[in-house]
């Protein structure tokens, strides 16, 4: 039960700091291009690469820590369902090489942001 709620209050916070982050991102590069979730999804890749590490090194056998923060936190921040949907609006709209760009550039980077973030962390940490 622990768990669960872990999960949920770190989804609850993910969720709102993925609003008010995607909301800031968007006022400043605007909306032609889904900037916000695209760069909610690079950042919380990053930021799971990090998580990883120190969570490998310092909280390996605590699963409620690893709940909150990956599944909870993380899950809550970054949303394929956001990128599933931003893809279709560009889609709709008939911009087929901005959502080809869209889908590569974010599975891609989102990747690599996740290696780097666990590569750091690993330098750090050994």
């Amino acid at each position: 039960m622990n768990t669960i709620l872990a999960i949920a209050a770190g989804g609850a916070i993910g969720s709102v700091l993925r609003y008010i982050t995607s909301s800031k991102i968007m006022q400043v590069l605007g909306s032609g291009f889904p900037y916000g979730t695209f760069s909610v999804n690079l950042i919380g890749s990053f930021l799971m690469g990090i998580l990883i590490g120190l969570l490998a090194k310092y909280f390996a056998g605590n699963q409620t820590i690893h709940a909150f923060l990956t599944v909870g936190l993380l899950g809550g921040f970054t949303t394929f369902s956001a990128f599933s949907l931003d893809t279709l609006v560009l889609l709709q709209r008939g911009d087929f090489l901005i959502a080809a760009a869209y889908i590569l550039s974010s599975v891609i980077l989102s990747v690599a942001g996740l290696w780097f973030g666990l590569s750091i962390m690993r330098i750090i940490l050994s």
